[in-house]
């Protein structure tokens, strides 16, 4: 069986996942609903209904196990509260302590950085606050590991919560132009 891979700019709002029998999430939106996938596809890691940006889909399961099981980075533009500080940043990249599975955690050391420009994605679904509420800040933030709101974690503890949350990159692979909601079929995945 030939195996097929794709990449998909994956809109807030919706589960990284294609179809639940749970009856709590029958108003959710799902995967499927953006593109007709072929069975068995699946993606590869999780963003959460909150988060937007690149998500990996595979219907071969080995490849998904090695980007998911290995160091792959994984970069996101987040946009937090306020006007990040340098300090805030150096305590980012040098890992914070957070809570995972009812237990404190501290994150591995990670590439973090203000953004000089302000990322140009569409406009979100759910508006967010605008400036009169304050100011906000861009930030790049590469990790290579992925708990549970991992990244809206670290943000909060250092005091800047996540405003908006968008991956742009697994290992070599980015968003490139992908307009949102739309997919493109990869040859492989590295």
């Amino acid at each position: 069986m030939e195996h097929r891979h794709f990449k998909l700019f994956k809109p807030y709002g919706y589960l990284s996942q294609f179809q639940t029998n749970a009856r709590h999430e029958i108003n959710k939106k799902f995967l499927g609903e953006l593109h007709d996938f072929p069975e068995g596809t699946m993606a590869i890691g999780r963003l959460d209904k909150d988060s937007e940006g690149l998500l990996l889909l595979t219907t071969n399961g080995k490849v998904s196990y090695e980007i998911t099981s290995s160091k792959t980075d994984k970069e996101y533009y987040v946009q937090v509260d306020g006007e990040i500080t340098p300090e805030a940043i150096i305590i980012l990249q040098n890992g914070v302590q957070i809570s995972h599975q009812s237990e404190t955690y501290l994150t591995k050391p990670c590439s973090a950085f203000e953004l000089e420009t302000i990322p140009d994605f569409p406009e979100r679904a759910k508006k967010i606050r605008d400036e009169r509420h304050g100011k906000t800040t861009w930030i790049s933030l590469t990790i290579n590991e992925g708990k549970f709101r991992q990244v809206r974690k670290m943000t909060a503890v250092v005091g800047y919560p996540t405003l908006r949350l968008v991956r742009v990159r697994v290992g070599s692979i980015t968003l490139e132009n992908l307009e949102m909601g739309t997919v493109k079929e990869l040859n492989s995945i590295p």
